[in-house]
C-alpha cells in the first residue's frame, strides 16, 4: 500500500518567516512619518528666523544647519522605501496589494528628490532672506517632487482602504478614503496658509504610519 505524505511544517515555517520579515520591514514605514515630523519640529523651534506660520519644513534644508534636514529627507525616504517592501509582503494578492506598496515607494523616492533639489529661500528664511521667493530650477523640481509624492500617498491611502475593509477594519477603511481629501485641501490652501499645508502634509504622514502599523498587526487572510 502506498500513500502520499505532505510536510506542512516547513511550508508553514517559511510563511511565518515571511510574515515576520514583512512586519519588520513595514516598521520602517511606521516610524518614518513621526521621526520626520519630530526632526522638523525640533529644528523649526531652534533655527533663527524660522516661523511655522510663514515657512515650510522643506526650507530647513537651507542655511548652515541645513544638512540636518537634508539627512532627514534622505533617511525618511529610505524608511518609506523599506516600509513599502514590507507592505508588499504583508499584502499578498490583489491589484490594491500590488499598487499601494508601489505608490508608497514613489512617496519615499520623492523625499530623496526633495533632498537633492532643495526648496527656495523666502519668507525671511534663512535669516536675512527677503520675504519674496524667486522660483529657481531646483525649487521647481522640489515642488514637483512634493506634489507627485503626496499624490502617490493619497492614491495609496485610497487603495489601502480595500485590504483594511477585508480585515474587518471598516472604520479604518472609511477614514483612509477620507484622509486624502484633507491632505489635498491643505495643499490647496497653501497659498493662503503655510501652516495649513504643513498640517495636512503631516496628517498624511501620520495616517500612513497608523495604517501600515494596523495592517502589519491584522491577520492577512483576505
Amino acid at each position: 500500500m502506498t500513500g502520499t505524505f505532505t510536510t506542512p511544517g516547513p511550508i508553514q515555517a517559511v510563511a511565518t518567516i515571511q510574515r515576520s520579515t514583512g512586519r519588520w520591514l513595514t516598521a520602517g514605514g511606521v516610524v518614518a512619518g513621526p521621526l520626520f515630523l519630530a526632526a522638523g519640529l525640533a529644528q523649526g523651534l531652534t533655527r533663527d528666523g524660522f516661523d511655522f506660520t510663514r515657512n515650510a519644513i522643506s526650507q530647513l534644508a537651507l542655511g548652515g544647519a541645513g544638512w540636518v534636514q537634508t539627512l532627514s529627507f534622505v533617511f525618511t525616504g529610505a524608511l518609506l522605501v523599506v516600509g513599502a517592501a514590507g507592505l508588499r509582503r504583508t499584502l499578498h494578492r490583489g491589484p490594491a496589494d500590488v499598487w499601494a506598496p508601489a505608490l508608497v515607494g514613489v512617496f519615499g523616492l520623492s523625499f530623496w528628490a526633495a533632498a537633492a533639489f532643495p526648496a527656495d529661500a523666502g519668507a525671511g528664511f534663512p535669516a536675512g532672506s527677503p520675504d519674496a521667493t524667486v522660483m529657481s530650477g531646483h525649487g521647481a523640481v522640489h515642488m514637483a517632487a512634493g506634489m507627485i509624492g503626496y499624490l502617490a500617498l493619497c492614491a495609496a491611502l485610497v487603495l489601502l482602504a480595500r485590504p483594511l475593509a477585508a480585515r474587518g477594519l471598516r472604520s479604518w477603511a472609511v477614514a483612509s478614503r477620507v484622509m486624502p481629501v484633507a491632505v489635498v485641501a491643505g495643499f490647496a490652501a497653501s497659498a493662503a496658509s503655510v501652516l495649513a499645508f504643513t498640517a495636512s502634509a503631516g496628517l498624511g504622514l501620520l495616517w500612513l504610519s497608523a495604517v501600515m502599523a494596523r495592517l502589519a498587526d491584522a491577520p492577512g487572510d483576505h
